[in-house]
């Protein structure tokens, strides 16, 4: 299965001028398709930043992006030259029908600086922009780059989610709350095998402290049948089990 990755850049994120909405809409629509999201880093507008966070996600052969912000032609635009450089190893270049699409939309005005954003990586495709026509871009059917804009990005999420990755199976969940500590569990925790979905999420309701488990799996019997065994197995501990 594909890993999804987001990055979100925009450094008015994270000094409060702007509230970020993409994690949200993102996660949504992965979890509609039945796709993976494993990470997402919000992030300031930092070159060095910027080229680590790509170089990770590419470490990660299963890796697939979306990039949220920085592809305009602002000095602190930095997207298009770190992607080319981080995932192409090549400059960046002319994109002919990027330039077409941009000089379309704004004549003369396009020059001197909004041209600027049809210098793409190498082997960049096109994402359709729905508001003004100026494109974002994908490298190699896993990498996609999208404006900042949720009206301009959202719709090249959708765009390249139902392209390129087909719908897979839901998962089947369960949750429960055991009265008990995660370290009490731990056996039990230990005993689930790798391929179900798992978390424990500890809380305290006044002073006495509950765990909520989470588990999830394509196949509902699987998630059943290990949903008795943990249940089972807290209860022979003296645990109280509850719904959430």
């Amino acid at each position: 299965m594909h890993h999804f990755y987001s990055v979100i850049i925009g450094t008015e994120l994270l000094n409060g001028r702007r509230v970020d909405k993409h994690f949200t809409f993102l996660n949504q629509e992965l979890q509609n398709r039945g796709l993976l999201h494993v990470g997402s880093l919000v992030i300031q507008d930092s070159p060095a930043l910027i080229q680590n966070c790509f170089n990770m996600i590419l470490q990660d052969p299963k890796s697939v992006m979306f990039c949220f912000g920085g592809i305009g032609a602002t000095p602190d635009d930095l997207t298009r030259a770190i992607a080319s450089e981080v995932f192409t190893g090549e400059p960046l270049a002319l994109h002919v029908k990027a330039k077409e699409l941009i000089v379309n939309q704004f004549g003369d005005e396009a020059y001197p600086y909004r041209i600027n954003m049809a210098m793409l990586p190498p082997s960049s495709e096109l994402l359709h922009n729905v508001v003004n026509h100026v494109p974002g871009f994908s490298l190699f059917n896993r990498f996609f780059f999208t404006p900042g804009f949720p009206s301009m990005a959202w719709p090249m999420v959708q765009e390249a989610l139902d392209k390129h990755f087909l719908m897979q199976p839901k998962l089947y969940s369960t949750s429960f709350v055991v009265d008990s500590t995660e370290n009490d569990l731990i056996e039990i925790m230990e005993a689930l095998p790798k391929e179900l979905n798992f978390s424990s999420l500890p809380r305290f309701v006044g002073d006495k402290r509950i765990v909520e488990i989470y588990l999830a799996h394509t196949k509902q019997a699987l998630v059943e049948q290990w949903s008795r065994y943990f249940k089972d197995a807290a209860l022979a501990k003296g645990k109280t089990i509850r719904d959430c």
